[in-house]
């Protein structure tokens, strides 16, 4: 498939399916303009001219999902809550089974009308405290909390699911503009990873650290539909931040990863990698976003456990549509931009209906501390 055939018509489509129309009154996007890569068209405008000159999400606008009845929820969700300084009242606490990682449609339509009813209305988005369930029923866990369960976001076989309209968008209140609240799960096996992720996240808030960005084209032809993109990548970021484009199964020695994005089943020598902290980092391929040991594919968990702060993966087979991952450039545009990671990973998929985004959401390493605006002024202006 082209990667993201985002023309104006296309933009309109994922406009038009907010959950409700006036909640998009806000939403000033500009048109899309195209470059051809290899005969692949990619929407560039949006992305890389606007960043975006919005405040990030908050803690108060954040609300902190706990499940009481898995002991590891409720330890991640003590430590977020005092260390992000979370409202009391954005505390939600709910009772799910978490012994299967699939729960059925009709279970969560009733727990998140309950969510829901209990989710002051400031709130813009969810940061989830468990690794199971991680779907329902044919959709990440994540999607569905953002955005609702509904079978548009699915897929049989190999086929496109619904786009959503929060996708390279420039607003900052993705539930007042848009019906949605991106969700993330601060995803941790133990106790000890949690609160190791969830630091890390905090240590990057505003370091606006020197770091690189490493893509990685693989011989795996099936996962690299992302890799046609990467030089329009660096030609277009590389005045903000270095870019490394490498051919190679993986990259190794480096100790300075704010962005690392491949495809591959597994990926190779992460033992010898220094991620900085806030650092996104994901792989293309068909399970990462499962979260149980038994995969026969690197899990995005991996990926947190050697010192990234945000990754995804996608919890049902997607094929290897672009689409229904990160786009690269998306993705590091408005984290450069200043937006929080649960902000700019979900901004950057336009099919997320099967994927799971996971990480401590409100890391910020390129955000202003005295206010809005980013590293180097990269903002709204000059990459028009």
């Amino acid at each position: 498939m082209p990667w993201l055939r985002l023309s104006r018509r296309i933009q309109t489509l994922a406009r038009n399916s907010a959950l409700d129309p006036k909640r998009r009154r806000n939403d000033r996007r500009p048109g899309c303009g195209t470059t051809s890569v290899g005969g692949l068209t990619i929407c560039l405008s949006a992305a890389v001219a606007w960043g975006t000159a919005n405040a990030a999400i908050t803690a108060d606008q954040l609300a902190l999902i706990v499940n009481d009845i898995d002991p590891i929820s409720v330890e991640i969700g003590k430590y977020y809550a005092a260390q992000r300084n979370i409202p009391e009242i954005n505390v939600i606490h709910i009772e799910l089974r978490h012994d299967n990682p699939v729960i059925a449609s009709n279970t969560f339509q009733r727990l998140i009308v309950d969510v829901e009813r209990r989710t002051p209305a400031n709130v813009q988005a969810y940061a989830l405290t468990w690794i199971s369930p991680y779907r329902v029923n044919c959709m990440s866990i994540t999607t569905a909390f953002a955005m609702g369960y509904a079978p548009r976001y699915c897929a049989k076989a190999c086929a496109a699911t619904a786009p959503s309209p929060y996708y390279n968008s420039q607003s900052s209140q993705p539930f007042s503009d848009f019906g949605i609240r991106p969700t993330m799960v601060i995803a941790a096996v133990t106790t000890e990873n949690a609160r190791s992720l969830i630091d890390r996240g905090i240590r990057s808030d505003f370091t606006q650290p020197a770091a690189t960005a490493y893509l990685v084209t693989t011989a795996d032809i099936a996962r690299n539909t992302r890799s046609p993109a990467f030089d329009v990548v660096k030609r277009r970021l590389s005045s903000i931040i270095p870019v490394t484009i490498e051919h190679s199964d993986g990259i190794r020695d480096r100790h300075d990863i704010m962005f690392y994005f491949i495809g591959a089943k597994r990926v190779p020598y992460l033992d010898s990698l220094g991620f900085l902290a806030g650092a996104m980092a994901d792989h293309l391929t068909s399970a990462g976003g499962h979260l149980g040991r038994r995969n026969p594919q690197m899990s995005a968990l991996r990926w947190l456990e050697a010192g990234a702060t945000g990754s995804y993966g996608t919890v049902v087979e997607p094929c290897n549509y672009p689409q229904k991952f990160p786009n690269p450039i998306v993705a590091m545009a408005h984290y450069l931009a200043g937006d929080t990671l649960v902000e700019a990973y979900w901004k950057s998929v336009i099919w997320p209906g099967q994927g799971i985004f996971i990480g401590e959401p409100l890391a910020k390493p390129y955000a202003n501390r005295h206010g809005v605006g980013a590293k180097n002024g990269f903002d709204s202006h000059g990459y028009e």
